[in-house]
């Protein structure tokens, strides 16, 4: 791997404002721009079904193809990506979000799972 390559590479741990920050960085400095967001959101589409590709073939009934590879946490990661760029070009605050996401379902959900028959078996 060239020099260059390291250049917007980050640490093992990051949280979600350094990747939200780190993603934006690539974009201006790699990507030219982001695309719009309705391209995005089509790319975020087309992720997401990967990600089922891999899932049916490891877990489903389905094998994999020739030359196909089990590569989830690929799949995982190329969402995280445009969802994060989904983000940043409209504004929204990841770890903001998530927090008042863990807040609402806290409070929404506190004894629902608990005392969900279905879960218990």
């Amino acid at each position: 791997m060239s020099n260059e390559c390291l250049i917007l590479q980050t640490g093992k741990n990051m949280t979600i404002k350094e990747a939200q920050d780190a993603v934006d960085k690539w974009v201006k400095t790699y990507g030219v721009r982001y695309f719009s967001e309705l391209t995005n959101m089509a790319c975020l589409t087309e992720e997401v079904g990967e990600l089922a590709r891999v899932i049916a073939r490891r877990y489903g009934d389905q094998s994999f193809k020739k030359g196909e590879k089990s590569n989830l946490g690929e799949e995982m990661a190329d969402i995280l990506w445009v969802l994060v760029c989904l983000a940043n070009q409209t504004g929204v605050d990841l770890t903001e979000e998530l927090n008042k996401s863990f807040e609402k379902k806290t409070c929404r959900d506190a004894h629902r799972h608990l005392e969900n028959p279905k879960l218990k078996a």
